[in-house]
């Protein structure tokens, strides 16, 4: 019993509550970013290096036969979900430099 005791504790404590509202909250806001960079930043992108779609960009590494499908790096994907990382990292920075700052005013 002891064991479910402690465990209580620790999903009723402040910490664990706002741990899982973050994620929860951080989990939406991927998909608003997700989205921002794939619906809005990377078109227009795209349309001035001359009407390429990033999802589609790949390195063919072996073709598809019959019964196997083709090997490729998906090197597109990978621009898209690095600029999808950048701009959370960078709206998360935001925000900790927001809270330091209201915290450090306030004491």
């Amino acid at each position: 019993m002891p064991l479910l005791k402690e465990f209580k504790e620790f999903a009723i404590k402040g910490d664990a509550v706002d741990m899982a509202v973050g994620i929860v909250i951080g989990a939406a806001f991927g998909k608003i970013v997700n989205s921002l960079v794939n619906d809005v930043i990377m078109p227009p992108v795209g349309m001035l290096i001359g009407g390429v779609d990033f999802k589609n960009l790949a390195l063919t590494l072996k073709e598809a036969t019959i019964d196997q499908p083709a090997v490729t790096l998906k090197y597109g994907q990978f621009i898209n979900n690095v600029i999808d990382f950048l701009i959370v990292a960078a709206s998360i920075f935001v925000v900790v430099k927001i809270i330091n700052t209201l915290k450090n005013s306030r004491a």
